[in-house]
């Protein structure tokens, strides 16, 4: 169906002025042309315009970004110079508020942003055509500074999608929103029809071109749609030979199998966390607003730096033929509020860190290693900063392949991740890494600890309630309280419930299936009528018990006790 009548009628009647009411021409010189200033129909229809254009510049620029690499796209290179920039209170604000969806929810701000700036751009544009059309390119400009001042940035060709992108919306802008010019034509043979009004207000000798101008958004629309979804899909290309690479993986069967998790260590208490975290539900809690597609073909590890005397590197392959270890560990991230979901378990497997640092000539500062912090890049330019002597320790610190039977997921990390025990996430956890350096902790600060976080960052003593749930109704009798306790690389030796301000309660621990795992508990609660608080804490196998002092999670990790307000019915 032709749309183009429809919109021509719709924006003639828009631009119409009320019956009776005719607009006052401006005072003009009659030997030159003159543009009619205009009103806010027109200003509408330059917003509109400013619009299409930003939409045709990200479409043209995601497009770009296929040819370079997705992470140049400007909505990405943008938004992680953002998360870079914004404060660390700010950063654990948006992640206890919106979780997971914390990037998805940056990247709709920074197109609703750019959304505004367009309509903007486009009101200006109808009486200053360049200012406007300069304005899209500036943006271009932001976001190509951003691409090319990213860690991961290793060339100025990042900076193209960003300009590409806006330099077709600055034209674009320009060509729309002179279809929309008003220009008197003044001549010797003007007649007296000259003043005659025409359809919108204008005499007839002024006027813009409607048609024209619809039939160009449309048209403009349409392309830039179709560009969009060309980059989308080429841009999803790319990842087909990671893809690929990580299908062909198989996993061989580890030289240190994990133990089988004891039967009395799973508690068949409905509502309460699943001892083994699924891949789906595992937190994720990173950077990254692309996840990094690495074909695990291509992939190599460097370990070099200070007191490292054999410096290696090292492809998928060849850690694939060391001998592999395969542990149950649960994983904490630092800004895991008290009784949140950023811990999980699984079942990882990989080569153990600390033979591979041995082989390259690494001792921990207790034997007179001259490192004391171990630095891991991402492929994204994240930098993790642990200390040497935790990872060289005798604890099951790994390069992990695999996690829960099965090659890592790309968001955990594919081709191969660090884990570490005992550690908090943001000082060992790693995830598409692809360095290892050895320094000290005095000659460099990590990413994290520039912003405000701890260099070291030993797991708190934690527990969580998981069933009832916060302001539940259960009915009188006997209900169950259950949740999981942990202690990584210490191990939990007690959990407690109490009841209102009544006394402590000790609940029924499951077995323990490794110090480095957490461990279920309940208890069965004879429930009375009314509003009561159930408080849990815990107390690790060095006998230190759970702290009720309430802290942040800057910059080591949350401390406290966690409760739940519940109704008996």
């Amino acid at each position: 169906m032709d749309w183009s009548p429809i919109f021509f009628h719709l924006i003639r009647a828009a631009t119409n002025p009320p019956r009776g009411q005719n607009r006052i021409p401006p005072v003009r010189d009659e030997e030159k042309d003159q543009r009619v200033r205009p009103g806010w129909p027109r200003l509408a229809l330059g917003a509109l315009s400013g619009v299409l254009a930003g939409f045709a510049s990200l479409a043209v620029a995601e497009l770009v970004a296929a040819a370079v690499r997705p992470q140049s796209s400007p909505v990405v290179a943008v938004g992680e110079a953002s998360i870079d920039a914004t404060p660390a209170a700010v950063k654990d604000w948006a992640i206890s508020r919106f979780g997971t969806d914390d990037k998805l929810v940056l990247q709709l701000g920074i197109l609703v942003v750019l959304a505004v700036l367009a309509l903007v751009l486009g009101a200006l544009a109808v009486r200053f055509q360049r200012v406007g059309a300069a304005g899209v390119v500036l943006l271009g400009a932001v976001g190509a500074a951003a691409a090319v001042s990213r860690p991961d940035s290793s060339s100025l060709t990042d900076a193209l999608p960003s300009v590409v992108g806006a330099v077709a919306g600055a034209l674009l802008l320009y060509k729309l929103v002179g279809r929309l010019a008003a220009v008197r034509r003044s001549s010797a043979s003007t007649s007296d029809s000259a003043t005659e009004e025409a359809g919108d207000g204008l005499p007839a000798s002024e006027g813009w071109d409607r048609r024209g101008f619809v039939l160009a958004t449309a048209s403009a629309a349409a392309a830039s749609a179709a560009v969009g979804a060309v980059g989308r899909s080429l841009n999803a290309s790319r990842g087909r030979d990671a893809m690929a690479s990580r299908q062909r993986v198989v996993l061989p069967s580890p030289g240190s199998p994990a133990q089988p998790v004891p039967k009395r260590a799973v508690l068949r208490v409905p509502g309460i966390s699943s001892f083994v975290t699924p891949h789906s539900h595992f937190y994720r809690v990173d950077t990254a607003l692309v996840v990094p597609k690495v074909d695990a073909t291509a992939w190599r590890l460097r370990i070099h730096g200070k007191g490292v005397l054999r410096p290696g590197v090292y492809s998928f392959d060849d850690l694939l033929r060391r001998e592999l270890i395969e542990r149950d560990i649960t994983l904490t991230c630092v800004s895991n509020e008290v009784g949140g979901p950023y811990a999980g378990n699984a079942r990882w497997i990989g080569v153990r860190l600390a033979d591979l640092l041995a082989e390259c000539g690494v001792k921990p500062p207790s034997q007179g290693g001259a490192a004391d912090q171990l630095v891991s890049r991402s492929v994204d330019g994240m930098t993790i900063g642990s200390p040497v002597e935790d990872v060289m320790d005798g604890r099951d610190a790994m390069l992990a392949l695999g996690m829960n039977g099965e090659p890592l997921p790309f968001d955990h990390g594919f081709p191969v991740r660090m884990v570490v025990p005992g550690l908090y996430g943001f000082a060992s956890a790693c995830k598409w890494i692809e360095d290892i350096e050895l320094t000290t902790f005095d000659s460099y600060d990590p990413y994290w600890v520039k912003r405000g976080w701890a260099r070291r960052a030993p797991v708190k003593t934690a527990s969580r309630i998981d069933t009832p749930k916060p302001f539940a109704r259960p009915k009188a009798g006997t209900v169950m309280v259950a949740g999981v306790a942990w202690a990584q690389h210490r191990g939990v030796d007690k959990v407690e419930i109490r009841v209102d301000d009544g006394p402590w309660l000790e609940a029924d621990l499951a077995a323990e299936d490794t110090r480095d795992t957490w461990r279920q508990w309940s208890l069965a609660w004879p429930a009375t009528k009314g509003g009561h608080t159930l408080t849990v804490r815990a107390t690790d196998r060095t006998g230190a018990v759970q702290t009720d002092k309430r802290t942040r999670t800057i910059p080591d990790g949350a401390s406290g006790w966690h409760s739940v307000v519940v109704t008996v019915d």
